[in-house]
């Protein structure tokens, strides 16, 4: 897939997290990782069917990836 589609994509979804508290977001009021992952997913899926995982990396050795399910 281009890498621009996806930014197209993605970036409506960032202007609404950039910047901005997370737990004041409707849906991030809990905003782990987990939660982030799978509030974007749903966001992004709908504009993207081909998407097959969101990854969260909070660190370089913490995060998690989420597909979906």
């Amino acid at each position: 897939m281009d890498f621009s589609k996806i930014a197209d994509a993605f970036n409506p979804i960032l202007a609404q997290l950039d910047h901005y508290y997370l737990n004041e977001i409707p849906g991030l009021e809990n905003p782990t990782s987990e939660v982030l992952a799978r509030w974007i997913w749903n966001k992004l899926y709908p504009r993207l069917a081909e998407l097959s995982i969101i990854e969260i990396r909070e660190t370089c050795t913490s995060g998690c990836v989420y597909n979906g399910s």
